[in-house]
């Protein structure tokens, strides 16, 4: 039986942070599905860059499809989580049933994966991350910290079960210890 993998984003999501861990799921042959705050199926993303500035640019992305809505998914139904960055997080933290699904994992130990901004959602369910260790975009530092987590300053880190990068320039890395955790799930 295929493992199954959800992911959580919405509109703004960093269009690497969602294409490339959705594809490579596939690849690996689990079940992935997208989930986003309602039941729009066309989720719009945007990519960030790293120009000349001194913060990322934001442009216009593709679109992306959602298969589900938040409020039907039964996450004991998956073996994995992935949560990608950009804007989305932001704004999925605030559905109520964003706390419920991203606890899940948590309290029963199974792989979740987060980049970038999405450390940022996961200050809505703070119990589950006090005292964890995890890597963020920078800007993230104090989100991270105040939720009671410790922010470890390298573009890559693993905490048991969460696996956390700095941006979409660090999936190939993720993406590698991701497929190594779901793939030893019995």
């Amino acid at each position: 039986m295929s493992k199954k993998v959800l992911i959580l984003t919405g509109d703004a999501v960093e269009a690497l942070e969602a294409y490339y861990p959705y594809y490579r799921s596939l690849e690996e042959g689990y079940d992935v599905t997208i989930a986003s705050t309602t039941d729009k199926k066309v989720l719009h993303t945007v990519v960030h860059d790293f120009e000349d500035w001194q913060t990322f640019t934001e442009k216009r992305g593709y679109q992306i499809e959602a298969h589900a809505s938040f409020d039907e998914i039964d996450p004991a139904q998956f073996d994995a989580l992935i949560i990608p960055g950009g804007r989305a997080p932001e704004h999925i933290r605030l559905h109520k049933d964003f706390g419920r699904i991203a606890s899940h994992f948590f309290q029963n130990d199974k792989p979740i994966m987060i980049l970038c901004h999405a450390s940022v959602a996961l200050t809505v369910i703070a119990d589950d991350i006090k005292g964890r260790e995890m890597t963020a975009y920078f800007a993230c530092r104090p989100e991270v910290e105040a939720a009671g987590a410790k922010y470890i300053e390298t573009r890559f880190h693993v905490d048991r079960n969460l696996i956390s990068g700095h941006a979409w320039n660090d999936l190939p890395v993720l993406m590698k210890e991701f497929v190594k955790q779901v793939n030893a799930l019995a």
